[in-house]
């Protein structure tokens, strides 16, 4: 029996994992607001009473998207500012993360770019709030470095807040890049090194 059940969890998690992957590439093209559902299960192959087994909506479908595009990026996220190495190493490897990031899933860049303030606000409301953990673990992180002696909590959290938007703005740019020649993305580099530098040195110099 239990063995059963394992085939058909394992079925159900496939089939689940087939309305996220169809939705993803449909949405390359065009806004989740109008996105079919019809269209989504068409691509998958199943009727569409069967979406309903696994999400509630399209709206849930596109939480579910969230999840899978930034639930597992908190370790990059933390890496990013790291206080290892000093500025200009923590700056190089933060932007080169990025990159290597867009490049293994533009179409989870793509989604989060354009949901991020798009018409489903369940949507939005759930890359508000893993933004918002970002936010926080990348405060925990910069209070680890010697530099943050003296600087309050909510400051912390407005610098944190500044990486994390940066780090978005920054993947948008190679992913606008990603088709291009070499030389736009080494200008996207170049760009966000500055716009890093830029925060690094406002940073040092706030307190004052």
């Amino acid at each position: 029996m239990s063995h059963t059940l394992g085939i058909r969890q394992a079925q159900k998690q496939k089939t689940r994992q087939a309305f996220l992957d169809a939705a993803l590439a449909l949405l390359e093209d065009q806004s989740l607001s109008s996105l079919g559902l019809r269209e989504v299960t068409r691509a998958v192959g199943v009727a569409p009473t069967a979406f309903y087994r696994h999400f509630r909506s399209t709206a849930d479908l596109g939480v579910a998207l969230v999840e899978e595009a930034l639930g597992s990026l908190h370790p990059m996220v933390r890496t990013t500012v790291s206080t290892a190495g000093d500025s200009e190493e923590r700056i190089t490897r933060a932007v080169e993360l990025i990159a290597r990031h867009v490049d293994a899933y533009p179409a989870h860049v793509r989604f989060i770019a354009r949901e991020r303030h798009g018409g489903v606000q369940p949507v939005r409301e759930a890359i508000r709030a893993q933004l918002a953990r970002f936010a926080e673990e990348v405060r925990d992180e910069l209070a680890k470095d010697p530099e943050a002696e003296g600087w309050s909590a909510d400051d912390l959290l407005m610098l944190a807040h500044l990486y994390v938007d940066q780090m978005l703005i920054t993947a948008s740019l190679f992913l606008e890049a990603l088709d291009g020649p070499e030389e736009d993305r080494e200008r996207v580099r170049q760009v966000a090194t500055r716009q890093m530098r830029l925060i690094s040195i406002g940073r040092r110099h706030w307190r004052e």
